[in-house]
């Protein structure tokens, strides 16, 4: 009787591992696309990614760098004080994108143009994402803004 309730309970936690193991995997399989790294332009141009992979850039825009094509398409340049990159972006800009201003895009890096399929602007005129404001403290080109 007892060795029945042991090999019992020695299945159960069994069972229990192989379950705990499977969602385990069926969870990181499911969240591999979902995972967008940050990086900077400085880090783009040192390491280009792969073009099958995205990712997010942040910076500021470039002075004079914005230009209007054909239809919804709009080109360039994000810059964190040390390196460059050509962004190409199909679609509605937010209403707060301008030039000098912090912004992070999110899409591939194809044959030294960032494709974006979104772009986030700063929300007032004090914000600036963490990942931007810590990339461009890192070449050394970040101005604190007075708060008050």
């Amino acid at each position: 009787m007892k060795t029945l309730k042991k090999r019992r309970r020695i299945q159960v936690i069994v069972l229990a591992a192989v379950a705990l193991a499977l969602s385990t995997a069926l969870i990181g399989y499911a969240m591999r696309d979902g995972i967008n790294f940050f990086r900077s332009p400085s880090q783009v141009i040192a390491e280009p990614p792969k073009p099958t992979e995205v990712f997010r850039i942040g910076g500021l825009v470039e002075e004079g760098s914005i230009v209007r094509g054909q239809g919804k398409t709009v080109r360039f340049v994000v810059t964190d004080g040390g390196e460059s990159v050509p962004v190409a972006f199909t679609g509605v800009l937010p209403d707060l994108f301008t030039e000098n201003q912090g912004m992070i895009g999110t899409g591939s890096y194809v044959n030294g143009v960032f494709e974006a399929t979104e772009i986030l602007a700063k929300h007032d005129e004090t914000y600036m994402p963490k990942e931007v404001v810590d990339a461009l403290k890192e070449q050394g080109v970040y101005k604190e803004v007075d708060g008050g």
